[in-house]
């Protein structure tokens, strides 16, 4: 089986991809959607993130980390954020979206609350 190291998010009309970490986090996320499609509600949080719940827990691999834009991360073993703007905690990295500056992911994100769906790239 190919190992696939990439995950598509879809918000809106407009399709991301990220390119995963290798941790047992993201073989867990991976293996979920193997499965299909899942879908996530997000909020914003502090003015740096969209966070929302996954609806599973997946194992933790927790470090202390200094987020940038376009970086998702696990947070608790059930949340999953994205970030479009700094942070430093401990927490999961799970990859990092490719070819986005902040303020262009900012704008897909938009204002509020998002509906996003995640689903493995084929690629």
């Amino acid at each position: 089986m190919l190992e696939i190291n990439a995950m598509n998010i879809q918000i809106g009309d407009t399709t991301l991809t990220a390119t995963l970490v290798k941790n047992s986090s993201v073989d867990a996320l991976k293996k979920a959607l193997s499965k299909g499609p899942i879908t996530i509600n997000m909020r914003d949080y502090g003015s740096m993130e969209k966070v929302g719940s996954l609806g599973m827990d997946l194992p933790r691999n927790d470090e202390q980390i200094t987020t940038e834009a376009g970086d998702i991360i696990l947070y608790q073993g059930n949340a999953f954020v994205i970030y479009y703007a700094p942070n430093s905690w401990n927490f999961t990295r799970l990859g990092r979206i490719n070819n986005v500056s902040a303020k262009e992911l900012k704008e897909i994100l938009g204002d509020g609350n998002v509906t996003i769906t995640l689903f493995l790239s084929k690629e």
